[in-house]
C-alpha cells in the first residue's frame, strides 16, 4: 500500500472557522498615521493551513494580533470584520469585542491559541512549564490541581516532549529552543482551539528542529482537525506548509491563492521577487561558479589543530569544541555548518579568543609571513591580531550601541587603533558606508533609524573598518528576509573579491553554504564530521549527519515537499 503524503494540500471542503474582511489597523505616530494593515481579506476553513508572508513590516504579526484584539498601543483596529464561526453555529466579531472584556479574553487560548516568535521571552522564567500550561487549563476549562497536572503531561506526551512526568517540573531555561516551542504548542493545544495561529514559530530554529516542528504542527493538525493560520518570511516553510497563501507588503494584500498557483504562476510583481530570492539560494552563486577553484596548495591565513573548548558546569564539563582540526586558505570562504549547538560559534569567537580555548593550536599566518599561535598569544599580539581577524555578528540590533551614531560606530576601530581622527576619520567612514552600499550622508544617524538590512551593513562596515585580512561571519544573515539575505551575501562576496578576505562564515542555514562558501566542515557535538569542497559536500554527502541537514531544507516547491521523508540522525 502507498503511504500518503502528510504534507500534500487538501481539499477546500470545511467549514469556514474565520472570515476576515477589510481589516485596516492603524497605529497613530507623531507626524501622521502607519497604516499597519490595509484593507486585508482572508477566509480559514477548518482542517486547512493559511501561509501569511512578506517581508519584516510587511504587516503579517500585526494581522495576527488583530484577530485576538492584542494589538500593541498606540494601534488599534480602525475598520473591518473579524468573524469567528463556532461549531455550533453561532457566529461573532471579534473586532467588535472589548479588547479588555471577558468575551475576547475567553477565546484567546480557548477557542483561537497563537504560538509566538520567541519562546524563551513569551514563557515565564519563574514558573515550571508545568504552571504554565495548567494556568490555562484551570482559566478555560476551570480544571482543578490533579486534573490539569494530568492534562498537562497528556499535552508534552502529544507534543513528544521527553519524559513529560519529570519535564512538566521543569523551568524553561532547561530546555533547548525546540523543546521550548514544544511547550508553547502543547500551550496553544491546551483547550482544543478551532483556529491556531503560528507567528513565525521556527525562525530561530536550526533546519533539523524546524522540521520536527513542522511535522509536530502538521501532525497535531490532522489529529485536532483545527484551522492554522502560519506566518513566515521563508518561502520554504510556505511551500512545504501551505494550503493557501496570502502575500502581503506594507499592510496590503499583493496577492493571494493555492499554493501551487502562487508559486508556479505568481500574479504579481513582489511575489516573483519573494520566489526569486529564494530560489536563487538553491544553486552557487554565479559570481563564486565562474572563479577558478582555490588551490589546495594554497597557503593557509588559519591552521586550527585539535581546539579544545570546555566549559565547567556542577560535576562535569560540557565539551562545546572537541578536537577540532581546519584550515582557512587566502582568499577562500570556508562555511561551518551544524544545528544550534553543534559547537560553530564557541569555535568562531574562540579564533579571536573571546573565550580561553582548553586547549589546542590556532595558528595566524600574518601579512609579514610570520605564523601566531593565537591561542597562546600575549595581550599585545592578540591585540595586533584583532586588528586583523573582524567578526560580523548575528543581531544587526543587539550589536549596535543604540547611544552612538553610524559615524562613531563605524568610526570606533579606527580611532582606537589610532589610524585616524577628525577630518581624516570623517572621510575614512564616509568612504566606508559608501562601500557597503550606505549614503554617508546618514552617518549622524542612530541604528533605530536603519531597517535590518542596513543595520546589518553598518555591522560589515565596522569590521572591515581595519582593512581585514579574515572576516569571521556568524550567523549575519540569518536575522534578515530572504529577499536581503541574498543582497548581503552578493555584497560580502563584492567587498572579498575587492579587498583580498578571507571569510569564516558560520550559518545553520546550508542553502546560504552553499550559495557563498569554497568549502564546508559541518559540525555535530564540538566535532568536524565532514569537509571538502561544498558542491561535494552538498550533493553527495558521506556522514548521515550531513545528510540528515540536507534533506532537512524546506523546498521552494509545493510540488517537491519532502520534510516527510527526510534522514534522521540519532548521534
Amino acid at each position: 500500500m502507498t503511504a500518503t503524503n502528510p504534507f500534500a494540500p487538501r481539499p477546500m471542503d470545511g467549514p469556514v472557522v474565520l472570515e476576515v474582511r477589510d481589516l485596516v489597523t492603524h497605529f497613530p505616530v507623531r507626524n501622521g498615521v502607519v497604516k499597519a494593515v490595509d484593507g486585508v481579506s482572508f477566509t480559514l476553513h477548518r482542517g486547512r493551513t493559511l501561509a501569511i508572508v512578506g517581508e519584516s513590516g510587511s504587516g503579517k504579526s500585526v494581522t495576527a494580533r488583530s484577530i485576538l484584539q492584542i494589538v500593541d498601543p498606540p494601534g488599534r483596529i480602525v475598520s473591518g470584520s473579524i468573524t469567528l464561526h463556532r461549531p455550533d453555529g453561532s457566529s461573532v466579531d471579534l473586532a467588535r469585542l472589548d479588547p479588555r472584556g471577558r468575551p475576547i479574553r475567553e477565546v484567546r487560548g480557548g477557542e483561537i491559541a497563537m504560538i509566538f516568535q520567541e519562546p524563551m521571552s513569551s514563557l515565564s522564567p519563574v514558573h515550571t512549564v508545568g504552571e504554565q500550561i495548567m494556568e490555562v487549563l484551570r482559566l478555560h476549562r476551570s480544571m482543578n490541581g490533579k486534573a490539569a497536572r494530568a492534562r498537562c503531561v497528556e499535552l508534552m506526551t502529544q507534543v513528544e516532549i521527553p519524559d513529560p512526568e519529570r519535564a512538566v517540573d521543569r523551568y524553561t531555561f532547561e530546555f533547548s529552543g525546540g523543546m521550548r516551542q514544544r511547550v508553547m504548542i502543547a500551550m496553544a493545544l491546551a483547550c482544543n482551539p478551532s483556529l491556531l495561529i503560528a507567528d513565525e514559530p521556527t525562525t530561530a530554529l536550526d533546519v533539523t528542529t524546524q522540521a520536527e516542528v513542522l511535522d509536530l504542527v502538521r501532525r497535531l493538525q490532522r489529529e485536532h482537525g483545527m484551522a492554522v493560520m502560519f506566518i513566515t518570511h521563508d518561502m520554504g516553510v510556505v511551500a512545504e506548509m501551505a494550503d493557501e497563501v496570502l502575500v502581503m507588503y506594507r499592510g496590503k494584500v499583493m496577492e493571494s491563492g493555492p499554493v501551487d498557483r502562487i508559486f508556479h504562476a505568481p500574479q504579481d510583481d513582489y511575489t516573483r521577487m519573494l520566489i526569486g530570492s529564494v530560489t536563487k539560494l538553491e544553486s552557487k552563486a554565479e559570481a563564486r561558479a565562474k572563479r577558478a577553484p582555490i588551490a589546495e596548495t594554497a597557503p593557509a591565513v588559519i591552521e586550527v589543530e585539535d581546539l579544545r573548548m570546555h566549559f565547567a558546569t556542577g560535576k562535569r564539563a560540557i565539551k562545546a569544541v572537541d578536537g577540532v582540526s581546519l584550515q582557512v586558505r587566502a582568499g577562500e570562504t570556508l562555511g561551518i555548518v551544524g544545528e544550534s549547538g553543534s559547537g560553530k560559534t564557541t569555535m568562531g569567537r574562540c579564533l579571536l579568543r573571546v573565550y580561553e580555548p582548553t586547549g589546542g593550536r590556532i595558528a595566524y599566518r600574518r601579512a609579514d609571513g610570520t605564523t601566531t599561535d593565537i591561542a597562546a598569544a600575549d595581550r599585545d599580539t592578540l591585540k595586533a591580531c584583532r586588528r586583523e581577524i573582524r567578526m560580523i555578528f548575528q543581531d544587526p540590533v543587539g550589536s549596535l550601541n543604540p547611544r552612538m551614531t553610524v559615524a562613531q560606530i563605524i568610526g570606533e576601530p579606527v580611532l582606537v587603533a589610532g589610524l585616524a581622527e577628525g577630518k581624516a576619520l570623517d572621510e575614512k567612514v564616509a568612504d566606508l558606508m559608501q562601500l557597503v552600499g550606505l549614503e554617508p550622508a546618514w552617518r549622524e544617524r542612530y541604528p533605530h533609524a536603519f531597517s535590518g538590512g542596513q543595520r546589518q551593513r553598518i555591522g560589515i562596515a565596522r569590521a572591515i573598518a581595519l582593512n581585514p585580512r579574515v572576516v569571521v561571519a556568524d550567523e549575519a544573515t540569518s536575522a534578515l528576509d530572504v529577499s536581503l539575505r541574498a543582497q548581503m551575501l552578493d555584497l560580502m562576496m563584492d567587498l572579498q573579491d575587492r579587498l583580498g578576505l578571507s571569510y569564516v562564515f558560520i550559518s545553520h542555514d546550508i542553502g546560504v553554504i552553499r550559495y557563498v562558501c569554497d568549502r564546508v566542515a559541518v559540525m555535530y557535538r564540538g566535532k568536524v564530521v565532514e569537509t571538502g569542497p561544498t558542491d561535494r559536500v552538498c550533493d553527495a554527502p558521506e556522514h548521515p549527519y550531513t545528510r540528515a541537514l540536507l534533506t532537512a531544507i524546506p523546498h521552494p516547491d509545493p510540488r517537491r515537499r519532502r520534510i516527510h521523508e527526510r534522514t534522521r540522525y540519532g548521534g
